[in-house]
């Protein structure tokens, strides 16, 4: 087994966390001193020692950066939990190169993060290849340490959402999806219904059935209960975008990096990994999960730009590009969960790509009518340290997309592109009846290259802990919603 250590730098002195400090002593002060011919350790950098001693001959000593450093406000996130998050991460991917297939993490003050870094750190998609490397297995160092389950159990959550977004689209059909999300789901005591065609148009869900028109894979929506808190108390709905591949439609996306148009069901894949965490928490709250599953593809029967069709709120609405498809299926799925009668609804969406010129990979995008909801999605964010930002949701934006066209609501808004997400966001709003909602446009950090140190190259499965986060916060009772 190899041991990742943390070390913090004070005045340019090397100062061992204590299980680092118990290590040195055991060898005699060899690791302060084999550290010491490195030079300085660098905040989120690591180095591997090796002939440590008998019981640890290999260390990876990590860099905490500053001890007891003085948060800095403008950031809005725990800046000591995400160095402990980038830390550990950082020496367990020194182990892993070095073969190591057991690591000892240093809890670092804070079991829970470090849980989280390391697990997120060694995720690897590799469901399709026959030579597969192998994942070392994760164990506390501080077996005494409190949180290091639930940060191991949080970091699964987010795996799960990175691996459906990672699957091939031929593979992770609508149908395979909701197979997954049982499998996933179904023995932590979360019962999945798996709604088909019919049901959908029972229900006249039909901006929904407009973008399954030019596929020839069936649609799906799944309904998701956890009851975590009795049968009387209002449930939290969350409902996730589930486009499984996005071509665009008949408004034909460019053919570069169309590929990565198999995480468009980013929304679904975290709505399935944040209830996966709630559920295997045990969280003391209900839930309800909406899922809306198709393809946007270009067939013979696929919508046209200029069509119009009546949402089963009876809004009618102008469809003058058939890429802005992901809010025609949520306004159906958000008129059924408003129908729910729930406490608050968050839907999750990879939307637009407006959002991610606006915020990059910083943060996802957060529209509310709650003010309380969005203090609380906001706490949750500088806990997990997967940040949202909240944008503007005013009038100036939704009159664009109710005054203009043919319908009662247009699908993209009088003046297109300009200020894209908050006129998607708009268009949302007018399927929803909750006093408490929230839109996280997600499509900024669905994937990730080199901006979360922890997360590695590719889908990122954000902000799956932040909304765990925040089901938590709202299960102990920390906002009146």
């Amino acid at each position: 087994a190899g041991v990742v250590v943390g070390v913090y730098q004070n005045n340019e002195a090397e100062v061992l966390t204590d299980a680092g400090a118990h290590i040195n002593n055991l060898s005699g002060g060899s690791l302060l001193r084999l550290l010491q011919y490195g030079g300085p350790l660098k905040a989120g950098k690591s180095r591997v020692l090796y002939g440590v001693s008998e019981e640890y001959p290999i260390v990876s000593a990590v860099g905490l950066g500053e001890k007891d450093k003085k948060p800095d406000p403008v950031e809005e996130f725990n800046e000591t939990r995400e160095a402990v998050r980038i830390a550990v991460a950082a020496g367990c991917r020194s182990l892993e190169e070095a073969n190591i297939d057991k690591i000892l993490v240093d809890s670092c003050g804070d079991a829970e993060a470090a849980a989280e870094g390391s697990s997120l750190s060694v995720f690897k998609y590799q469901d399709l290849k026959s030579q597969k490397k192998s994942i070392p297995v994760l164990e506390c160092l501080d077996k005494e340490a409190q949180g290091w389950l639930k940060g191991m159990t949080m970091a699964e959550g987010q795996n799960i959402a990175r691996k459906l977004k990672e699957t091939p689209a031929n593979i992770l059909t609508p149908t395979n999806f909701a197979q997954e999300a049982v499998n996933c789901l179904e023995g932590l005591g979360v019962e999945v219904a798996v709604r088909t065609f019919e049901w959908i148009k029972q229900r006249s869900m039909n901006a929904f059935l407009s973008v399954t028109r030019g596929s020839a894979e069936p649609p799906i929506f799944l309904e998701l209960t956890y009851h975590g808190n009795g049968y009387s108390e209002k449930p939290l709905a969350v409902v996730g975008k589930g486009i499984t591949f996005d071509t665009g439609g008949i408004s034909l996306k460019p053919p570069a990096k169309m590929d990565r148009m198999r995480a468009d069901m980013g929304g679904a894949a975290c709505t399935i990994g944040s209830m996966f965490i709630a559920a295997a928490l045990q969280l003391p709250i209900n839930l309800k999960g909406f899922i809306p599953l198709c393809e946007n593809m270009p067939g013979s029967k696929a919508t046209k730009p200029g069509d119009v069709v009546v949402a089963s709120n009876g809004k009618s609405i102008q469809i003058d590009n058939t890429d802005a498809e992901g809010r025609l299926i949520l306004a159906d799925a958000l008129h059924y969960a408003s129908q729910h009668n729930p406490r608050a609804i968050i839907d999750m969406a990879t939307l637009t790509g407006a959002i991610a010129v606006a915020l990059g990979a910083g943060a996802a995008g957060a529209f509310s009518n709650s003010t309380p909801l969005w203090e609380l999605m906001h706490k949750a964010g500088t806990i997990s340290g997967d940040r949202v930002w909240r944008m503007p949701l005013w009038k100036h934006y939704s009159s664009q997309v109710k005054d203009f066209g043919l319908a009662d609501v247009h699908n993209l808004g009088k003046y297109e592109r300009d200020g894209g997400s908050c006129t998607a966001a708009s268009f949302l709003q007018q399927f929803v009846t909750c006093d408490h909602w929230m839109h996280l446009d997600i499509a900024g950090v669905f994937e990730n290259q080199d901006e979360v140190p922890y997360l590695g190259k590719g889908m990122s499965g954000r902000p799956t802990r932040t909304v765990a986060t925040f089901i938590e916060l709202l299960s102990r009772g920390e906002s009146k919603l």
